[in-house]
């Protein structure tokens, strides 16, 4: 049963809301730690988590992690980190968790607070579903003035400016990018990036968010250029030299126009905008422990039905 909590910050004794669910059973369960979107709270949303933590019989909590990222706190601060870390101490503390799976999960501002947190803490997690992530803050600032203006303002108030004006916002802008701190997660915690193919036309996040955090996690022959990121991101479509051979049964009608994994990580493109698939990503999940290679076998076919990501 769903249940709102409070757990204690270690960064500044004040008293952090989740929603928090735990699994059926006394045997040690895995834990999903799931993360709401840019602009919702730990009250809105988390439905989606919630179902299939009931599905998979996981512990889960959806933290506030300081509420929308419009706020100096929220945002990927040091705050936020702190939080999060102590999200997984309380369950940890509170129900038994097995410590082999311990997973995290997030789309849109969930995704970049996901990819965050492989980069700020990958000894954390087992395993990391990011999906439609923001990883570089000021290029997106600079993307939201010529497409969704609220997005820049937001930023302008968590950074203390415009990061294109201002040389200490673009400092805080790269401080709570990910794709500052992504070079900790290099072999260090499994990724699976996944964003759909018409995001940024209609969503708000750009592909090349996403595709720019998988260069930075795979080996550099594995990289994608960024003339073919600029042809994707203009044309909504993989340019053919990049076309994946073989789909993905999880993925079910959403089908996989591009798949890269290397070292620890995994990129796949998919028909859609601004979406999860939260059955698909369990699905990933649940085949990954800590201690073990992770594994990257294509899915089997679950409900493939898709969410799309709150703003």
């Amino acid at each position: 049963m769903i249940e709102k909590i409070e757990y204690k910050s270690k960064f500044d004794g004040s008293l952090q809301p989740a929603m928090c669910q735990p699994a059926q059973g006394t045997e040690p369960r895995p834990l999903m730690v799931a993360l709401h979107t840019w602009s919702f709270t730990f009250e809105a949303n988390c439905d989606v988590y919630s179902q299939v933590a009931e599905q998979y019989n996981w512990h889960m909590i959806f933290p506030h992690f300081r509420g929308p990222n419009w706020t100096p706190e929220a945002c990927g601060s040091d705050l936020v980190v702190s939080d999060l870390e102590d999200a997984v101490a309380y369950m940890k503390a509170n129900y038994q968790v097995d410590p082999s799976k311990i997973y995290l999960v997030g789309g849109s501002g969930g995704g970049h607070c996901s990819l965050l947190m492989a980069a700020r803490r990958p000894d954390l997690w087992t395993a990391v579903s990011a999906w439609c992530p923001i990883s570089d803050i000021a290029l997106w600032h600079k993307q939201c003035l010529n497409h969704v203006k609220v997005y820049a303002g937001h930023i302008e108030k968590a950074c203390g400016g415009s990061p294109a004006e201002s040389a200490s916002a673009l400092r805080e802008a790269q401080l709570r990018s990910p794709l500052t701190w992504l070079p900790n997660a290099i072999d260090n915690v499994t990724v699976d990036i996944n964003t759909g193919i018409h995001d940024g036309h209609t969503g708000s996040v750009p592909i090349g968010q996403a595709i720019r955090a998988f260069n930075i996690l795979a080996d550099e022959k594995d990289r994608i250029s960024e003339e073919d990121i600029a042809y994707m991101e203009a044309n909504e479509k993989v340019p053919e030299h990049l076309a994946a051979k073989d789909g993905d049964p999880a993925f079910g009608p959403h089908t996989v126009y591009f798949r890269r994994q290397s070292k620890r990580a995994r990129l796949t493109l998919f028909e859609g905008g601004h979406d999860i698939l939260p059955v698909v990503s369990a699905e990933w999940l649940a085949r990954q422990t800590k201690g073990k290679p992770a594994d990257w076998s294509t899915g089997k076919a679950v409900d493939s039905t898709s969410a799309e990501l709150s703003k």
